[in-house]
């Protein structure tokens, strides 16, 4: 079993596309259930953001998990696979390791760094794991992905180089406006981005947040927890969206709606300037808002276009080489326990044949004194142990590199090992011992 990683991301894919791909919450249990379904995948995960739509899937063969991935996203999406194909990143094996790792560093994020995807991972995790997707080979890499992207943070500071998505579209609407400084901000959408939004607009001394979202207690905690934090805010139902943007100087959506949640007649009823920060996937606001007079749109599109190179090169040569050190200690650690039942497999051989024999001894010579009978099967034992000594330890340490498991399978083949079967021999073996 081995993990694949199938996708499309902001590096391959339009927003369009990434747009029709984009997973919701409802849709996520379907997508994973169809998924474990398929013939050559053991284990799941969906990662859906604002840049990427991947799965991460532990499968049998690369061919056949990669044909299955392909027609799930494809059927999600409304594709055919081969229109979906030019849109998609394949990464297998040790290669579908180290894209992960990228991915928790943020080093594959339309921002270079960002924290956000950390949180976005650990939430797909969870989920997948509720939903009885994740099994051994899932949990520990993902886990040493989450460890990764932390450790990557505090020794390189790469979250610092550049800005987040959010402080970057603030950012241009601070420009846009003059300052944020006073004015009255609309949120629409509840969930992690917009309470990181929330926590940007503060700081930028806004005067007042409005926030809006389908389900009225989400919006009212997230709209609690800013005025406890000093600026004031409060929570409407997403329905009073369109009379609420009136007295907005800046709206703010990040929804998880499949469709328009602001439509361009709503944006132009409002009397004054306007901006509107699209961070949505798919997009909350119609693009012909852009046209309107007095209104600044800013969306991810336009985001990932002109953030793409600020990251600081120093930061990012760091962080590469910080998950290159990690990918190879978590393949070695991973090829090393898979070689540990052979290991285990051979010892336990072995005690089977120093038990045999000793039984063959007791039954040849029966008034054999107890004190040589123990003295002789120490003797075998240490003679076995010595023999199998060096032979286990090599094949542990020789597990460590690209060829490790091969060496594993030479052991079995040589000493007719079935590791599932705790060190038996399999049946040909048992029949040329026999015989």
């Amino acid at each position: 079993m081995s993990l694949l990683a199938v996708g499309i991301t902001h590096r391959t894919a339009p927003m369009g596309v990434l747009e029709r791909a984009a997973v919701g919450g409802d849709d996520l249990p379907v997508l994973l259930d169809e998924l474990l379904g398929c013939e050559n995948v053991a284990e799941a995960l969906l990662l859906s953001t604002c840049n990427r739509v991947e799965v991460y899937a532990v499968v049998n063969a690369f061919h056949g998990g990669l044909a299955d991935v392909s027609a799930v996203l494809a059927r999600h999406a409304g594709w055919d696979v081969d229109e979906l194909a030019e849109h998609l990143v394949v990464h297998y094996a040790g290669s579908a390791v180290e894209h992960l790792f990228l991915v928790a560093a943020g080093m594959d994020s339309i921002v270079v760094g960002d924290a956000q995807i950390l949180g976005q991972l650990r939430g797909a995790y969870a989920r997948a794991g509720e939903l009885g997707a994740v099994g051994t080979v899932l949990h520990e890499t993902v886990q040493q992905a989450l460890r990764v992207g932390k450790r990557i943070r505090t020794a390189t500071g790469i979250d610092a180089a550049g800005p987040s998505l959010v402080s970057a579209a603030l950012a241009e609407a601070a420009a846009a406006l003059g300052s944020l400084e006073g004015r009255r901000a609309l949120i629409v959408g509840a969930g992690s981005m917009a309470a990181l939004a929330a926590a940007h607009l503060r700081r930028s001394g806004i005067a007042e947040i409005t926030v809006a979202n389908r389900t009225p207690t989400t919006a009212g905690r997230l709209a609690a927890a800013v005025t406890a934090q000093g600026t004031p805010a409060r929570a409407v139902e997403l329905e009073e969206v369109a009379a609420e943007m009136t007295a907005a100087d800046i709206v703010i959506t990040c929804t998880g709606a499949r469709g328009v949640v602001v439509t361009a007649a709503m944006v132009a009823a409002v009397p004054g300037p306007l901006v509107v920060c699209d961070l949505a996937l798919p997009r909350d606001v119609e693009p012909s808002v852009r046209a309107l007079p007095g209104v600044t749109l800013i969306d991810l599109e336009g985001l990932a276009e002109r953030l793409r190179g600020t990251e600081s090169a120093g930061s990012v040569e760091a962080a590469r080489a910080l998950v290159a050190e990690e990918v190879r200690r978590h393949l070695a650690t991973r090829r090393s326990a898979e070689v540990a039942p052979t290991v285990t497999a051979l010892r336990r051989r072995a005690a089977s044949v120093v038990d045999a024999e000793l039984l063959r001894l007791d039954a040849r010579l029966p008034e054999l004194p107890d004190k040589l009978r123990a003295e002789v099967s120490r003797t075998v034992q240490r003679v076995v142990d010595k023999v199998l000594h060096t032979p286990t330890v090599r094949v542990k340490q020789l597990a460590e590199g690209p060829a490790g498991i091969a060496y594993a399978e030479a052991l079995r083949e040589l000493f007719g090992l079935d590791p599932q079967l705790g060190g038996a021999l399999d049946p040909a073996a048992a029949a040329r011992g026999a015989a």
